[in-house]
Parts: structure tokens; C-alpha cells; sequence
């Protein structure tokens, strides 16, 4: 009994020395974390989750300021000072990291993820961490993926039942060259602007349309001057949610945990958000008026039969060998 005792004893001493080199392991700090999307929507959702995790982990030693809606500067800018070291943290499309990994545009690529769950089980499993991991050689180290969900696109002029549908529309797109593509491959016309313009231009009829999340598109009012909306689905966007290579490297095993840990719990949480919200902007732009279609399994077969000369294009620039684990991992989740 008193060996039993001793054995408990010398156990408790070695959590709560454990427990002692831990919390010395954990410096006083400040992080700046920054997004594009304003204060309300599900990406800032996320931060404040995470904020709060990291806060509470920490034991209140490290604090972590937001500043969403863009104030820190465009995607590009926070990049560099991301890289630089005087920005700590950034949550942006997957898509925008092209400029520092090539292989990174595979997450624009249309039609590739078929649900949520599909998106989830790829980002979230070893093609996701793969992917992060290709970030360190440019000074940025990735943590883990939330999302901005999936797009659709809007129009003024017909409603969008079938593929043939989309044909001679002016769309306006993202500015990059996959974007420009696929659009061509409907048949339309794909106009490059940046997302300021996009309300003005579709008001004067400069464009037909555009793209975006259910989010998005309710956010910004586009119901006024959008009659029509297409669930297309047709690219999914996984926001990476990174952090300074330099502050990463400054980082003890405890703190590193804590910042690991914090980014994938607030992923759960900013899911369910941003699938939440897209439910609610989905019921709201119906009630602004805005006639809604979608496809059947045939139409969506043509969808993806127009698409395969865009993938195998950018396919050749991203990697084969990218792009094949992508589509490897797919075929394994729908078996």
C-alpha cells in the first residue's frame, strides 16, 4: 500500500513538474493576425475563435490582435510582411499562395471537390499537409485550412438551367489566367476586375455577371443588380490560415503546440460558422428576389467534361504529380 502510494506520489510530482517547465516554456506575447474579409463574416469568426484558444492556452500570455477588413494592407502586402517578420499571422485564399508555391493554384481549379466533406477529408488529411508544408522554404508556415465555401454565379440577363445556359455571358472573374479559362470553356466571356469594381459595373450592365459564395453575394447587395443565381459550385476555396516563418522559428515545442492546436479547433468551429451563414445568405437572397436554379447529375457531367482541357492545361504548369495525389485522394474518398 505504501509502495502504491509512493509510486502515485513520485506520478503527481512528475505532472506538476511537467506542468511547471511547460508554463516556462510560454513567453508574454502579441501576435497581429490579418484578413481581407470584414468584421461578421465567417473567416473572422474564425480568428476570434482562435484568438480566444490561443489566449486561453496560454494561460493569457499570448495575445493576439485582429485586424480584418483589409486595414493591414491587400493579400500581397501581407505576404511580404509576413515573410519579413513584422506581420505574425494571415488567413487568405489557398489560391493567392501560387505566387510563392506554383503548386498552390491547384486549389483553383474548377469542379474538383463535389462537397464540404470531400473538401474537408482533402484538406484536412495528408494532400493539405503536403501542401502547407512546401510554404517553410518561403518563410511561411502553414497551420491549417478554414473556408470560404463554394462559389456560384450570378447574372442579370437569363435564368442559368443547363451548361449551354452560361454561353456568350460577360463575367467578370478573379484575375488569373484559370479563372479567364474556364470561363472561356463555357463559352463565355471571362472580363478580369478587381472586386471594388464589381457593383458598378454589373449596375451600368458593363457585365453580365460574376461569381461568389451565397456570403458574398448577399453581403455586398448583388441582389440589386443580379436577378439571377446558378449553384454551380464550381471551385470550393480553402483558406490557409498561416503564420511567419521567423516568429514560427522563435516558437518553444509548448507554444508551437498551442498555435497548432488552437488553428485546426478554430477550424470545426469556423465550418460550421461559414456553412451556417451560407444557409442564411442563401434564404435571404430568395427573399431579395433573386431566382435561384440548380443542375441535374447530367448537366453537372457536362460541366466537368468542359473542364478537362483547363485541368490538363494548368495541370502542366502546377505539376502532374500534384495535380495526381489531388485526384487520387478523390477517387479514394468516392469509392
Amino acid at each position: 500500500m505504501k509502495r502504491l502510494m509512493l509510486k502515485t506520489l513520485v506520478a503527481a510530482m512528475a505532472v506538476a513538474t511537467f506542468g511547471m517547465a511547460s508554463a516556462q516554456d510560454i513567453k508574454e506575447r502579441t501576435v497581429k493576425f490579418a484578413t481581407q474579409n470584414p468584421d461578421g463574416h465567417p473567416i473572422v469568426v474564425g480568428m476570434k475563435k482562435f484568438a480566444e484558444t490561443v489566449t486561453a492556452k496560454s494561460g493569457g500570455k499570448i495575445k493576439v490582435n485582429l485586424f480584418p477588413g483589409g486595414v493591414l494592407g491587400g493579400d500581397a502586402p501581407n505576404i511580404s510582411a509576413l515573410q519579413g517578420g513584422t506581420l505574425e499571422m494571415v488567413v487568405m485564399n489557398a489560391g493567392i499562395l501560387a505566387s510563392q508555391a506554383k503548386e498552390f493554384a491547384v486549389f483553383d481549379f474548377p469542379f474538383m471537390f463535389a462537397s464540404a466533406q470531400e473538401a474537408d477529408a482533402v484538406v484536412d488529411g495528408p494532400f493539405g499537409k503536403m501542401m502547407l508544408s512546401r510554404l517553410d522554404a518561403k518563410n511561411i508556415h502553414g497551420l491549417a485550412y478554414w473556408e470560404l465555401g463554394f462559389r456560384n454565379i450570378t447574372n442579370s440577363r437569363r435564368p442559368i438551367t443547363k451548361v449551354d445556359d452560361i454561353a456568350g455571358l460577360k463575367l467578370r472573374v478573379i484575375p488569373n489566367a484559370i479563372n479567364v479559362d474556364w470561363v472561356t470553356a463555357l463559352g463565355a466571356n471571362p472580363t478580369p476586375m478587381a472586386f471594388p469594381e464589381v457593383y458598378a459595373a454589373m449596375e451600368q450592365k458593363a457585365i453580365d455577371g460574376h461569381e461568389n459564395p451565397f456570403t458574398v453575394i448577399s453581403a455586398n447587395k448583388f441582389y440589386e443588380v443580379q436577378k439571377y443565381l446558378a449553384v454551380t459550385n464550381h471551385q470550393y476555396n480553402p483558406q490557409a490560415v498561416i503564420v511567419s516563418k521567423k516568429l514560427w522559428d522563435s516558437l518553444s515545442n509548448d507554444e508551437k503546440k498551442i498555435f497548432s492546436d488552437a488553428a485546426i479547433e478554430a477550424s470545426a468551429y469556423q465550418r460550421k460558422a461559414s456553412r451556417e451563414q451560407a444557409g442564411a445568405a442563401l434564404d435571404s437572397l430568395k427573399k431579395n428576389g433573386m431566382q435561384v436554379s440548380e443542375f441535374s447529375p447530367a448537366e453537372m457531367a457536362k460541366f466537368r467534361e468542359k473542364m478537362k482541357p483547363v485541368i490538363e492545361k494548368h495541370s502542366a504548369i502546377v505539376g502532374a504529380d500534384v495535380v495526381g495525389a489531388l485526384q487520387a485522394e478523390l477517387a479514394k474518398l468516392r469509392k
